[in-house]
């Protein structure tokens, strides 16, 4: 091979793959065989966590869209993640942290079909959804249980969703026990690992409804949503400005996602804060950007917005892969690339976090208006020469 030709391929390894063999593991099977295409992103999305996302004890946040959890994903990869000290905090759907209680208590979900007949199904009380079957008593007993957990004097307040979570999981957990489960449900696990999970449209889920049902009798249960888009930026500035980075791991889309990623605008537009974006941006979705499914963010156009670090650009992933299929591959991939890390328990810290970017925030507002003050001085002075 001619020096020039070697040369201009220098960047760029060689397509040489080996053949499968019945016993390799998982990572290496992506390693060695996830060459190109949607494959060869999933490598690159690998890569990315091992290699850049988790070292140096960076701040990882997950945001959660799709029915994962009725699915079982929740048992089989966020709980180990988790537990794992991969995952720090969580904005997820309503809907995932509903059927997510089902598994805490024990509930029977099925795997059944796409193609049945739902006019049967209904007749007969079966709740479908997609190929995962369970029975309409499940809904009403999650709901009963939702309904007297959250009578509790200690529900009786507004508070952030993130502390509804922790509240919600603690019940769970203890519920577990009793029914001696183990590591069977998101909240519960949440709850034991000090990981917040916030959820940006509260009333958009069976647990919200059940809220708003119970606020009819009077509970004084509220969402505070002010606090939750505070906390998730807190959660993002105490990562940067301790030195550490934040990256994003983005499972789908929607409001999730732009939740998690309006925490640097919130951070910069809004506050007044000097910050430059998320260092790392992964995303596994089936969306396009094109049709506005992809909630209008890819990695380059959310760098216009501040959400991104425009420096770490070239490092972001967008994989093309559906969750239910990237997220088992990931999961076996990190716990077998990288050793568990310690715990943040951002949880535990969520006043103090708060406090640190409300102080600065306020900081910022008088030197501005002290700044605007002189501006407005100066220029009334400039007017008041030219007048004589």
């Amino acid at each position: 091979m001619s020096k020039h030709r070697s040369t201009k391929f220098a960047a760029y390894p060689r397509l040489n793959p080996f053949g499968v063999g019945r016993n390799i593991s998982v990572a290496d099977l992506i390693d060695k065989t996830f060459l190109a295409y949607n494959g060869g992103r999933l490598r690159e999305a690998a890569k990315l966590l091992t290699e850049k996302m988790l070292p140096n004890d960076g701040f990882i946040g997950l945001s959660l869209t799709g029915a994962l959890t009725p699915a079982g994903l929740g048992k089989s990869c966020l709980i180990p993640l988790m537990k794992a000290g991969f995952i720090d905090w969580i904005v997820s759907t309503g809907a995932n942290l509903y059927h997510d209680l089902h598994y805490g208590l024990d509930m029977k979900l099925y795997a059944g079909s796409p193609f049945l007949d739902d006019v049967a199904l209904h007749r007969d009380g079966v709740i479908r959804i997609y190929d995962v079957l369970f029975d309409y008593n499940v809904l009403l007993d999650t709901d009963a249980f939702v309904r007297e957990v959250i009578k509790g004097e200690d529900f009786q307040r507004p508070m952030g969703t993130d502390e509804f979570h922790f509240l919600l999981g603690k019940y769970v957990c203890e519920r577990g026990k009793k029914l001696k489960l183990k590591d069977s449900s998101v909240l519960a696990a949440a709850y034991e690992c000090g990981t917040p999970i916030f959820t940006s449209s509260p009333g958009d889920s069976s647990i919200g409804m059940n809220v708003a049902a119970m606020a009819l009798r009077d509970s004084k249960l509220q969402f505070d949503v002010n606090r939750d888009v505070n906390q998730t930026a807190a959660i993002v500035y105490e990562g940067k400005s301790s030195g550490h980075k934040s990256s994003v791991f983005i499972l789908g889309g929607g409001s999730p996602k732009n939740f998690m990623l309006q925490t640097e605008p919130q951070i910069q537009e809004v506050m007044g804060i000097r910050e430059k974006g998320h260092d790392y941006f992964l995303q596994c979705t089936d969306a396009r950007p094109d049709t506005g499914g992809l909630s209008g963010a890819t990695p380059a156009e959310a760098v216009s917005w501040g959400k991104v670090d425009p420096d770490t650009l070239p490092d972001c992933v967008v994989a093309y892969v559906d969750s239910t299929i990237s997220l088992p591959l990931l999961t076996a991939y990190c716990l077998s690339r990288v050793k568990p890390r310690k715990l943040k328990r951002l949880y535990d810290r969520r006043d103090a976090l708060l406090n640190k970017v409300r102080s600065l925030y306020l900081k910022i507002g008088t030197v501005g208006k002290i700044e605007t003050s002189r501006k407005i001085a100066k220029r009334a002075s400039s007017a008041g020469l030219k007048k004589r």
